[in-house]
């Protein structure tokens, strides 16, 4: 679901459950302007999946981006940012664009 919403929106998926030193990313897509890396939760409302991302969590998904930033600099883009995608179990979804900056 969160692949198809990205899709969607024009971005091109380049790696999905991204295993690195730090942690995994759930995805990493791309536009001409943009790599963004992408947390996916899914709990049972929308509210509950976007408050379950903890501080300590984000610190972790921040450097394991700074990782794959590092190790693939093919991948290297003008702009960078975090975004969060929602998900309940009814199918409903949503993508909270630059979410890390919250923490």
């Amino acid at each position: 679901m969160a692949v198809r919403l990205l899709k969607e929106r024009g971005l091109t998926i380049l790696a999905q459950r991204l295993r690195t030193p730090y942690g995994e990313l759930d995805l990493l897509a791309t536009d001409s302007e943009w790599l963004i890396a992408v947390e996916v939760k899914q709990r049972r409302t929308l509210r509950e999946s976007a408050s379950c991302l903890t501080a300590r969590q984000s610190q972790r998904l921040m450097e394991a981006f700074e990782y794959i930033l590092l190790t693939n600099p093919e991948w290297t883009r003008p702009n960078i940012r975090f975004d969060l995608i929602v998900v309940d179990p009814s199918g409903q979804a949503r993508r909270i664009q630059d979410a890390l900056r919250q923490f």
